[in-house]
């Protein structure tokens, strides 16, 4: 980001000039929002014209907003490591070419260093970026008195966004760099002596306050999402402070940052320099999950979010039969299984049927065009006009349950579930054609699986084109749509044999008469995810705590019945039966299904990479060779069989635990001596 002849200017320094930029809404399909704003500033002239009134003032704080990357763009010109950084997702595109544009390949494959991040304009290096916005905000908390127009309430609404845009650049470097450079409200100056800007990092629980704290400031000031119009979609809420803090606490209270092995094993010998300081505390706290667990029930008491659900009707599969494991699971939703539609219940959050700005779920989402121009392009067949290679492992396949909830080991005794033969009749649910001749590993499968997960037979319906829709993948050795195709040339096959399907809708078609693709909002942060994190913070409590957030008391200890009813409604949600009363009783035993929960009602959104680091197994699920179904295979015999492909991505990956963080750049290291690197970097 910076000429490294240009030694005055460190990360926190930027021109102080900026130019007011008009820019009118170009189509009625895009909703004024957080990240996509009618007006902004850019750096050219005077900074004092910014303040000169509200609204230049209030164009500048988005502009500021407007800098952070579309979030959804977590796989190609990635910002952030992302699936396929870790074992849920991957592509053909090997790494190590010079346009590689995967950086999540990039950064599994060991190749980011401080002075590489990946080609392209948008890289892992967002250091720099994350701390010109933080000047930019902190240079509104500064001058928030200035404009003589604005209003006492416009002032506090405008703190609120500020204070939240500013802590949200902070999560941005803590999640993915670790500890934070923290400024405080301080505007550095620009052209000082070099020695100004030096200054050491935070440990990572000072980081950890500060950013919670600031979000804490920033929702009191927000506006509540009950008091938002639904054309302000997409702006931070009070609730989206809140999940946000729950999130980072759950974080905080992990193995790798709490103490105990993991955090010995990753940071024990790590210290700031300037004061022999542990930058990761080698102390475990229990009450870390209590203040975990208040965060997240702080959300749930708000009384504005749930699951989403889509009614049942005529085309809603009947339940299994014969479930005993769960005396509720046929009961009315939320209570049980009963009364709605589980596939659409889980697809429509994420194809766009379910609208976005009303959605209940959705705690933070944005719109954004990316899913439906790259992810979905990198999912659809070759001879569908896509790229099929945006893929999924086999181990997320194996994770998704049977419909009736045994795992696919549980379901082989009686046959329920196998990996000889393929199915004889066709079935057709909520919109799903299934064909016959279906390899049975994906026969009897929970609703999830299907919503997810494009394999081979699977059908993508296209419906808006009239001319190419309702094709049956053909991944064959070449097939139309496999690897040595005639329209799949390499890497543009699956090389695992299954793709990312959760974001099509039916009528999303590429290529052919009338093709469209329905518009499409990615959740940043949603209601699943305040649920399974109350429930894993529960779990780990040995005692009672009590915790105090926003003046109010929660004691907290690992209730049962409160961790059944959380983690319950996310398995009703998907038509699966809840916990057994067995499973209750060991803690071990919750921790392993919330970790398979999470790696399917998550897939590709950005929540794997993170968690098997903070649980602190990150090297022993990356050590694992990811697996699939065989792409040389040209028949149903030799195609069916898992194999570890033969492709140098596959073969190259690196697990090291340098690959925790990644490295801050090595010409920010030399401008300020008393700044650490990460370790192993």
């Amino acid at each position: 980001m910076y000429s490294s002849t240009k030694m005055k200017k460190s990360i926190f320094t930027e021109a102080i000039k900026v130019v007011l930029i008009i820019q009118l809404m170009l189509s009625a399909s895009s909703c004024r929002n957080f990240l996509n704003i009618d007006d902004y500033f850019d750096d050219e002239f005077n900074i004092d014209s910014v303040f000169s009134n509200a609204r230049y003032m209030e164009a500048y704080m988005w502009g500021a907003a407007a800098m952070f990357i579309d979030e959804s763009q977590t796989i190609r010109y990635a910002y952030t490591p992302g699936p396929m950084a870790c074992d849920e997702a991957f592509n053909g595109l090997t790494g190590g070419g010079s346009a590689n544009i995967y950086h999540g390949m990039d950064f599994a494959s060991g190749r980011i260093t401080p002075d590489f991040f990946g080609d392209g304009s948008t890289n892992l290096n967002q250091w720099g970026r994350y701390y010109k916005i933080i000047r930019k905000c902190n240079s509104i908390l500064q001058n928030l008195d200035t404009p003589k127009d604005l209003t006492t309430t416009d002032r506090l609404r405008l703190e609120g966004y500020t204070r939240f845009i500013r802590a949200f650049a902070y999560y941005n470097i803590l999640v993915d760099y670790g500890p934070a450079i923290l400024l405080g409200d301080e505007v550095v100056d620009t052209n000082e002596p070099m020695e100004y800007y030096d200054r050491p990092r935070a440990t990572y629980d000072e980081t950890m306050d500060y950013v919670c704290g600031e979000f804490e400031k920033a929702a009191k000031l927000l506006p509540r999402a009950q008091d938002m119009s639904t054309l302000d979609f997409g702006r931070p809420t009070q609730g989206a402070a809140y999940a946000l803090i729950a999130r980072l606490r759950l974080i905080h209270a992990s193995p790798l940052f709490n103490g105990g092995p993991s955090a010995n094993a990753y940071f024990g010998s790590w210290k700031r320099k300037t004061d022999g300081v542990n930058y990761v505390s080698q102390t475990y706290d229990e009450k870390r999950w209590a203040i975990a667990a208040a965060a997240a029930k702080r959300v749930m008491d708000l009384g504005v979010y749930k699951l989403y659900t889509y009614a049942a009707d005529e085309n809603t599969p009947d339940l299994p039969t014969g479930v005993t494991s769960d005396p509720h699971f046929y009961d009315a939703y939320p209570e049980g299984a009963g009364g709605i539609d589980p596939f659409r219940s889980y697809s429509d959050v994420f194809n766009g049927e379910a609208v976005a700005s009303i959605n209940p779920e959705l705690i933070w989402g944005r719109n954004t065009d990316y899913i439906s121009g790259t992810i979905n392009q990198g999912a659809f067949p070759p001879s569908m006009g896509g790229w099929g290679r945006f893929c999924v492992t086999q181990k997320v396949v194996d994770a998704y349950l049977m419909d009736d909830g045994r795992t696919k080991e549980e379901a082989t005794a009686d046959g329920y579930y196998s990996e000889t033969g393929f199915t004889t009749e066709p079935r057709n649910f909520s919109g799903y054609p299934l064909n016959a001749g279906i390899y049975k590993m994906y026969a009897n499968r929970e609703m999830r699986f299907y919503a997810s997960v494009g394999f081979n037979g699977a059908v993508w319906q296209a419906l808006s084109s009239s001319t190419n829709n309702n094709h049956t993948a053909d991944y064959y050795y070449q097939g139309e749509d496999g690897r040595g195709g005639v329209t799949a040339t390499s890497p543009n096959y699956p090389i695992t044999g299954y793709v990312i399907k959760k974001f099509v809708n039916p009528m999303d078609a590429i290529n052919g008469t009338g093709a469209r693709q329905i518009q499409k909002a990615y959740p940043i942060i949603r209601y699943a995810e305040i649920l399974l994190s109350y429930a894993e913070a529960l779990n780990n409590l040995t005692g009672s705590h009590t915790v105090e957030l926003d003046g109010k008391q929660y004691t907290l200890n690992r209730n049962k019945e409160e961790i059944r009813s959380a983690f319950n409604l996310v398995r009703y949600r998907a038509g699966l039966p809840g916990l057994r009363d067995e499973q209750l009783e060991s803690s071990d035993e919750i921790q392993s299904q919330i970790e398979r929960e999470r790696m399917v009602e998550f897939l590709y959104e950005n929540r794997r990479y993170y968690d098997v680091r903070r649980w602190g197994i990150y090297e022993e699920t990356e050590q694992e060779p990811i697996r699939g179904m065989n792409p040389d295979g040209a028949t149903k015999e030799t195609y069916f069989q898992r194999v570890i492909p033969s492709s140098s991505s596959f073969l190259t990956r690196v697990v090291d635990k340098r690959s925790v963080w990644v490295p801050i750049p090595r010409d920010e290291i030399r401008r300020l001596p008393s700044c650490d690197q990460n370790p192993g970097y």
